[in-house]
């Protein structure tokens, strides 16, 4: 596409970022000329980046060719002195076909937008909590979120209930809640699982049979009751007609300024092993830090520190931890963690804007857990966490100031199911 004018540059700017969410699969965007551009001004990436004062995210965006908001866009070309049609191009593409997931225990909707962003369209959500069902509803009131114990809907007829054929849903995406099994020193099956809130998940992969599915989970799952627990789940999953790929993926290598480690499971049903190949996601060349998501990050709510842990924490510097203050304050702050084994790295910990944030949790203050803001004695705000698991700021959290830190913390990082999401759509189309 070619722009005569100025003005075609700007409305057809201003249509294409309107139509993204619901139309992304028609439009292309590439910003090829603008690393040309910035080849012959003698000008990397990062240069531009602090010379325009755009994100992080806005850099990651267009480095993946996707779309970016005419402010930012106004921004780069300020800085270049060039015009819009001088750094994208826009093309349309063929409608390309929409594959389907569902996804269990939901949560606040970190797997399913990324799901989403790949390209799958939502048929339904299962959440227990209410607040997280509220938060679903709010920012995709499109979605069918289904609000309850998800052994009140395993055991329905799935594939009246979501209008599906047996073997025709796409994906099936999410992950239980770690819990041991009972056993007696045999191979187990599925309903040896009954009982527990896998056994769920594994009657919607039986009940639908999926082309593929995507099971999350935490890397302490591989040696959970010594890993006889992740040994009896992949034996079910095979029982259920799977074969099954797994790893372990740290989200700091993909777009997520945090250091969190996710057991990623995926299957692919066997009748398809000989057309489908599934392959994890490459690690990005760049790994974010602090620096490049909390400087222009929204204010939004937050819960302080005592004024009593504030001000210790205003002894503590940037990156460091208990060992970087006095002594006998110190040993006031932690009393009997003083005199744990260990090199108890967590206490008073305050994190560095030059590196990654640590695990986002389910609360914002815990003794042997703390992240300390670098530039300020408190904890993270709700947004602030949500940037450091990759949610867009647009996306809001229903519930207390407590819940929505509890959402944030369980959820699983945008951007690190928006690049596993994507590998899957690319096996998926091998079927095509």
């Amino acid at each position: 596409m070619t722009f005569s004018t100025f003005y075609d540059i700007i409305s057809i700017t201003h249509y294409y970022i309107k139509e993204y969410r619901k139309e992304e699969n028609m439009v292309a965007v590439s910003y090829n000329n603008l690393w040309k551009l910035l080849i012959d001004k003698g000008m990397n990436k990062t240069e531009l980046k602090e010379a325009s004062g755009i994100s992080f995210n806005v850099m990651a965006r267009m480095g993946k060719n996707e779309t970016v908001s005419l402010e930012s866009l106004e921004k780069i070309c300020m800085v270049l002195n060039c015009n819009i049609g001088d750094i994208m191009d826009i093309t349309t593409k063929k409608e390309k076909k929409s594959f389907s997931t569902i996804e269990l225990f939901a949560g606040a909707g970190g797997l399913a937008l990324g799901v989403e962003k790949a390209g799958f369209h939502t048929l339904g959500l299962v959440e227990i909590d209410k607040d997280a069902s509220d938060t679903l509803r709010r920012n995709r009131p499109e979605w069918r979120v289904i609000n309850d114990d998800i052994a009140n809907i395993s055991c329905l007829d799935l594939q009246q209930y979501f209008g599906l054929q047996r073997g025709e849903l796409d994906l099936l995406s999410g992950g239980a809640p770690c819990q041991s099994f009972s056993y007696a020193g045999k191979r187990l099956g599925l309903e040896d699982a009954r009982g527990t809130l896998f056994y769920h998940y594994a009657k919607f992969l039986e009940q639908l049979q999926p082309k593929m599915f995507l099971f999350e989970n935490v890397r302490g799952l591989l040696t959970h009751d010594k890993g006889r627990t992740y040994k009896t789940i992949t034996e079910i999953f095979e029982s259920t007609g799977y074969t099954i790929q797994k790893k372990v993926l740290n989200a700091w290598n993909y777009g997520v300024a945090q250091k969190r480690e996710r057991l990623i499971t995926i299957g692919i049903r066997n009748d398809l092993t000989n057309q489908i190949k599934f392959t994890f996601p490459a690690p990005h060349e760049y790994k974010p830090v602090l620096r490049d998501i909390l400087l222009d990050c929204p204010k939004s709510d937050g819960t302080p520190y005592s004024e009593y842990k504030r001000k210790i924490f205003e002894l503590v510097p940037p990156g460091g931890y208990w060992r970087n203050i006095p002594e006998d304050i110190a040993k006031e702050y932690m009393k009997s963690c003083w005199y744990m084994e260990g090199g108890r790295t967590g206490i008073l910990r305050r994190l560095s804007l030059d590196e990654p944030s640590l695990t986002v949790l389910t609360s914002p203050s815990q003794k042997q857990t703390d992240r300390c803001h670098p530039l300020e004695a408190r904890p993270f705000t709700i947004r602030e966490n949500a940037r450091c698991q990759s949610f867009p700021d647009e996306w809001q959290f229903c519930g207390s100031i407590g819940s929505q830190y509890k959402q944030v913390g369980n959820a699983v990082p945008v951007n690190l199911a928006y690049d596993i999401a994507k590998q899957i759509k690319l096996a998926l189309e091998e079927l095509l």
